[in-house]
Parts: C-alpha cells; structure tokens; sequence
C-alpha cells in the first residue's frame, strides 16, 4: 500500500499548526522542511518572548476590521477556526491563555515556549518529520503529485504541498511560486516605527505617552493608542498599527511623509481652548510647569512648554496668548516630518503574496494548481499587532490540514 507523502515548506506557526492538526495514519506520510536550523521562531519571539497567541475579539464581523488587507477571505476562514477554537485547542493540550486589558491574549506563563511546546508535542504525537536546512529552490509538477527540488541537491516527491513559509520582502523572492502559474501581490514591509532624524524630541527616548491619535498627512489613516518616543523617533502599539495600515501609501511615498499627532486623543482644539480658560480662571496662579492637567508624562510636557517658549515660572493666568495658541497646537496637532522607517524586528511582517482570489478560502487550496496549498503570512493577508496575524496562521493552518486529508 503506498502512502500518501504531504510536504509541508516551512515550520513557522502556520506550518507546525498544520502538521499537528493532521492526525497519524498508516498510511500517510507528513513531511515539515525548514531552511532554517529551528522551528517557530516568530512564536519565540513574538510579544516580547511572551507570544501574542491570539485576540479576545470574538466577533469575526469585528475582528476582520483589524486586517489592513484580506478582509473577505478572512471572513470565511475566520469563522471556520476562530480565536475561541484557538483558545480551546490549547486548552485541551493543557495551555490556558489570559486576556490583557487591550485584548491581547498570551498563555498564563507569560512564556512563548509554553505555545511552541504544545504544537511540537502534537506534532510529535502525529509523528511528523521534521527536516532543516532544507531551503527549496523550486517545485515541478508531475502527473502524480509535486517533486520538489531543495538547494542541497536533493528531491522530494509529494502527492501535496502545503506552502507556509512566511512572506518575503523581495517579489523576486517568489520566482518559484510564479512559475507555477501564481499571482504574487508586491511585498512591502507592514509594522513598522518611523524615524524623525535629528528632531529634538528623541531626546525623550523611552518616554510612553497613551491614549495618542498618530494621522498620516494627505490620507484619511489615523489611529490611536499607547506612542513609545525612541532614539530614532516613534515606536509604540499606535504606530505599528498606523504603518499597517498605510503600508502601501507610505511604500510609494518611499517613506517620506507628516505625522500629524494629537497627544490628548480626540480632544479637539476648541476643547482645549474651552479647558485653558477654565484653568485661567479656576487655577490661575498655579504655574504650567508645576504639575499639567492631561496626565502627560512629566517630562513631555515640560519638553512642550520649553518647545513653546514658556518659562517654568509661568502660571496659568498669565500665560500669552501668543503661547497659548502654540501650547494647544503642540498638543492636539503637532506635525513630525517622518523620514524612513525602522523595522520593527519582533513583528515583522510583509504585505503581499499569493493574491487571494487565487485561493479558495474554504479549503486554503490554489485555485490554479490543485494539491497545492496556502496557509500563514505567504498570502496576501496580514493583521495589526495584537494578536491577529497569529489567528490567520493558526486558522490558515488549521484550515489547510483538514483540506489536505479530507
């Protein structure tokens, strides 16, 4: 009896994902290659080393608003293996996951090893094999199944293939993919911080300001959340989220672009206007510099008086008009001139890939070479920070494996 050989290119967490879902069977034979010398790496790493396993956002209506690109293929597949199936895969593998206050759900170990440890050992209970270094070179059709061709020298014949090697940044890098007949989708990077060089205000690297609303100048994207100031510029959850988002706009812009920045949220100038002469009159003799209303980090808001021209001495009731006016738009619509980005190397993500109408979101297979299939970072989806881009691998993968041995 010949045994059915699934070939699975890659073990990041949609790859590993697959493999643990795809039960033992005589007569199969489940193949993981890796052309590097570990597994799960992102997992490792991802959410400080803690992994951002999933989101405790439930409603997939709701949840399909937290991916820049993939929408409605995710819409199908999300509602197929949502963050509750997740949530409960784990469980029964003995990994509880808690939720933080934005959402973001992480095992109870604060340890990504704990979710690495439960998809290995069902792997291993599945008996799949695991190659490294095996880095593939390209993929041939045959009459019967695939064979593959590895830089080594060596081949592999597989009656499936199951792609989940992550994104590339480099659309030659998808060379082999398009020779089969696929679409790739332009990578460009996705999650990333942006780099104001020279500007004084990196001199405050390390300070949090929360609640910020971060717009890119000339489009309708704007976010909000916690800014981290760095030595380059600005980091944090509201600036990732903002690059995912403007991905591509920022792409063709090479980079080069205005962040608008309301430190105080949604407060509008005229708000602040009304609460100014509030504080005139009710704290007039208080000085600016003594202690600020907004609940600004301290050294901020002394950076933004000393940027304004506003002297420690300075109370309230004595504050120019001249400063005050340059005071409310320091702070609800201050202007950065972002020049390049830095890669946030923990998230890394890419836009792009296999375009999606060539992938039947039911089953995750090519819609243009049957056998062949998709899961994780490889299409043309990718999520903000939080969590989501592991949903769509654990989906994508899940997904996948069900398909492949239906």
């Amino acid at each position: 009896m010949s045994k059915q050989k699934i070939a699975i290119i890659g073990a990041g967490a949609a790859g590993c994902f697959a493999a643990a879902n795809i039960p033992f069977a005589k007569d199969r034979e489940v193949t993981v290659f890796e052309k590097t010398g570990k597994v799960m790496q992102k997992v490792k790493v991802s959410g400080g080393g803690r992994c951002n396993t999933t989101h405790s956002c439930f409603d997939v209506d709701e949840l399909i608003t937290r991916y820049p690109r993939g929408k409605q293929f995710l819409k199908k597949t999300l509602y197929r293996f949502s963050p509750q199936e997740t949530i409960a895969w784990f469980k029964e593998r003995g990994v509880l996951l808690k939720t933080e206050e934005d959402g973001r759900m992480f095992p109870v170990t604060d340890d990504s090893q704990t979710i690495i440890d439960a998809v290995w050992q069902q792997m291993m209970r599945n008996k799949v094999s695991v190659l490294y270094h095996k880095s593939l070179d390209r993929i041939e059709k045959r009459d019967e199944g695939f064979e593959l061709h590895f830089a080594d020298g060596n081949t592999y014949i597989a009656d499936k293939v199951l792609i989940t090697c992550g994104g590339f940044p480099k659309a030659e890098q998808y060379h082999w993919l398009k020779t089969l007949g696929h679409t790739i989708q332009s990578p460009v990077p996705s999650l990333f911080t942006f780099n104001i060089p020279k500007h004084p205000i990196t001199a405050l690297m390390g300070v949090a300001v929360q609640g910020v609303t971060v717009k890119i100048a000339g489009t309708k994207i704007a976010e909000r959340g916690p800014l981290l100031i760095t030595h380059w510029g600005f980091s944090g959850p509201v600036v990732l989220r903002t690059s995912a988002w403007a991905a591509r706009e920022l792409n063709e812009r090479n980079y080069e672009f205005t962040a608008i920045i309301n430190w105080l949220g949604e407060t509008t100038e005229a708000d602040l206007k009304e609460i100014i002469t509030d504080l005139r009159k009710e704290q007039g003799k208080q000085v600016l510099s003594g202690k600020n209303p907004f609940e600004l980090p301290r050294r901020f808001w002394e950076y933004q008086l000393e940027q304004c021209g506003i002297g420690a001495d300075v109370r309230w009731g004595d504050l120019p008009a001249a400063a005050q006016n340059k005071l409310i738009t320091a702070l609800v619509r201050d202007n950065y001139d972002v020049k390049g980005k830095t890669t946030f190397k923990e998230e890394f993500v890419t836009c792009g890939g296999i375009k999606l109408s060539e992938v039947d979101p039911q089953t995750m297979e090519s819609r243009v070479l049957p056998g062949l299939y998709f899961a994780g970072e490889i299409m043309d989806v990718d999520g903000i920070t939080g969590g989501f881009n592991f949903q769509h691998a654990w989906s994508s993968g899940y997904i996948a494996a069900q398909s492949i041995i239906a």
